[in-house]
């Protein structure tokens, strides 16, 4: 903290101790400067930027597609791997695609969807429920967090 003082001496200042004068905040009044070696300063924040990015985890949606009247074994496959995708950390998108003369009856759809849910409760929670998008009904699942 060198206080308030003219550019030309925070200039002179920086050039004696072979460093950069860096406007940190330039719409303060009055504008706030720093005394530093920019190029250290900007290898810091690429590699602290670096290592946030590391941390990031990117999560996919994977989508699992069913039909309104599947079987029982098929139900439970696809429900072992939505779960798989779920336990790496990703959303899965349920799709049930009704065709021709299934569009009437929707409420079977949607008991397929509960059914399926609730074989992936362990692991999933209901981030969407079921939603009629066209001849689609779709259902979003997220991975459950531990608290």
């Amino acid at each position: 903290m060198l206080g308030i003082m003219s550019r030309d001496e925070a200039l002179t200042l920086s050039e004696e101790k072979n460093l950069d004068l860096v406007m940190i905040s330039p719409n303060a009044e009055p504008p706030v400067c720093k005394i530093l070696d920019y190029g250290k300063f900007r290898y810091e924040n690429q590699k602290r930027e670096k290592d946030a990015k590391k941390k990031q985890k990117v999560i996919q949606v994977k989508e699992v597609r069913l039909s309104t009247f599947i079987e029982e074994h098929d139900i439970q496959v696809k429900a072992n791997t939505a779960c798989k995708f779920l336990q790496d950390g990703d959303k899965v998108k349920v799709s049930l695609r009704f065709r021709g003369r299934e569009l009437g009856h929707t409420d079977l759809g949607k008991e397929v969807m509960e059914k399926f849910a609730e074989l992936c409760s362990e692991y999933a929670t209901v981030d969407k429920n079921p939603v009629m998008e066209g001849r689609v009904l779709t259902m979003f699942l997220a991975p459950k967090t531990d608290k």
